[in-house]
């Protein structure tokens, strides 16, 4: 019965979200936010940013809201990577400048992590477009090192802000991470797009879409490697978040939920999150992740929907994740041969932890920590009445209200995002000069979530301080 409340709560108030334009905005005045800002010592250098994380990843909308921060990786304009041994390409997309330093690939001696040796700069001919190479003779290996300034702290290998330079808190924080762009899908991949599927996901658009975005490589290192003089500051990760963006995209609506629930769970009862560096390692949304996309590929579609049942799927996921951990084995999704965890990990702890859990003591969890904070979210009286409920039949009626609150107050919720967004947008983008690359990508950011009305008046505000600029 608690589980068929859980399953009925997140199904009816997880609802998808085209139309909530509050993140999208969020996410498009940090990306011109990023754009605008200087990391490198490089003047001719653009910032391309793309936003990734919860805001790209999830499409529906959850009471409790799966966004803590803003996630922004950027690439500058004037560096490629190809892998090594690639020919450079001849065309590049219009973003990158007209000279670029191209990098190779080189793969080091842990898999997923790799050098950037550079080996050419392309250089664009102002007759046909096209890239010429030239070799250079000065080879390097490049440094994963990225200027931190004053108002940001070091977060792993991304600069956590939480206000702006000029002292203004931000909305969320946002956590930048530099990369470098590749414009192809790495070799260290290369079987997975052609492995056997039985289940029919990802399909075969699903995998080109993923194959015709490339990949990214992040600088920072191994842990393992960290404090090592040369490879702490050389060493760099290949990145596969574009991949993950439309691979999570093209998930049922209840593989999201699932994943929702996963991520909850698993950082509230702190079986993820940041330790103390000199303390064993925890799991992380990354290994979540990697246990969904395993889990969307391996298992059937019935699986997911026949007589559905969210926590005896999530507990079913939690236990393939303790075998993992057992095993000091989490395969990644992508790189063959490469596990998310090792030595460092508290396997023990971790595994006793998940294997604990079962249909019983995990949705009472889910009533328990989750339902009732989305209670608080409602009047005092549903709050009240959640919390007084003892019988099963006064729990049900509980749940019900707050499902009903949720369903009642769509439209006025909409309203107070749109009220929101427009004092975002006219408060904070005039403090950043905005290139025309960040506007066209601040746009599409918006225009991917359906917000039509609110990228109309991001561009009125747009034209209005560039304006008053050159006035």
């Amino acid at each position: 019965m608690a589980e068929e409340r859980v399953t009925k709560f997140f199904l009816d108030t997880c609802q998808l979200c085209p139309q909530s334009s509050k993140y999208a905005v969020h996410a498009a005045i940090s990306e011109a936010w990023v754009a605008a800002h200087e990391f490198i010592n490089d003047r001719d250098a653009e910032f391309i940013p793309l936003t990734t994380g919860s805001i790209a990843e999830f499409y529906i909308e959850p009471m409790l809201s799966c966004v803590g921060d803003i996630d922004v990786m950027f690439y500058t304009s004037t560096i490629l990577a190809i892998p090594a041994g690639q020919k450079p390409p001849a065309i590049l997309p219009d973003e990158f400048h007209s000279c670029v330093t191209v990098a190779e690939i080189i793969d080091s001696h842990l898999p997923g992590y790799v050098y950037l040796k550079s080996g050419y700069f392309l250089i664009k001919c102002s007759d046909d477009g096209k890239y010429r190479t030239v070799k250079n003779d000065r080879q390097q290996h490049l440094s994963n090192r990225i200027f931190a300034g004053d108002n940001c702290e070091i977060h792993g290998p991304a600069l956590l802000y939480r206000s702006t330079p000029g002292g203004i808190k931000l909305t969320l924080p946002i956590d930048a991470v530099r990369c470098v762009r590749c414009l192809s899908w790495p070799p260290q991949a290369a079987d997975w797009p052609t492995r056997p599927r039985n289940n029919g996901w990802p399909d075969a658009a699903t995998v080109d879409c993923v194959l015709n975005n490339g990949s990214d490589v992040v600088g920072v290192a191994h842990r393992q490697c960290r404090q090592d003089e040369w490879m702490g500051v050389r060493q760099w990760r290949l990145s596969f978040s574009r991949a993950e963006i439309v691979l999570i995209n093209s998930w049922m609506p209840v593989q999201q939920i699932v994943y929702h629930m996963l991520r909850v769970f698993a950082k509230t009862e702190h079986v993820t999150g940041s330790t103390d560096k000199s303390g064993p390692e925890r799991l992380s949304n990354c290994h979540i992740k990697t246990l969904m996309l395993w889990a969307c590929e391996l298992k059937p579609i019935y699986w997911w929907t026949d007589d559905l049942g969210l926590v005896t799927i999530c507990v079913e996921l939690l236990h393939i994740l303790a075998a993992w951990v057992v095993d000091v084995q989490t395969p990644h999704y992508f790189v063959k041969n490469c596990s998310l965890i090792d030595n460092s990990f508290d396997t023990e702890m971790i595994s006793s932890q998940l294997m604990s859990l079962d249909r019983t003591s995990l949705s009472a969890w889910f009533l328990s920590k989750y339902v009732r904070r989305c209670s608080r979210l409602c009047s005092n009286n549903v709050s009240l009445l959640f919390d007084d409920a003892s019988t099963s039949v006064e729990r049900q009626t509980a749940v019900s209200v707050i499902i009903s609150r949720r369903l009642d107050n769509v439209l006025y919720d909409l309203w107070v995002v749109f009220l929101v967004d427009e004092l975002n947008i006219s408060c904070h983008l005039p403090r950043f000069l905005i290139s025309v690359r960040s506007y066209a990508n601040a746009v599409a950011r918006i225009d991917a979530r359906r917000t039509r009305p609110i990228s109309v008046y991001f561009t009125a505000v747009t034209f209005l301080h560039i304006a008053q600029i050159h006035i």
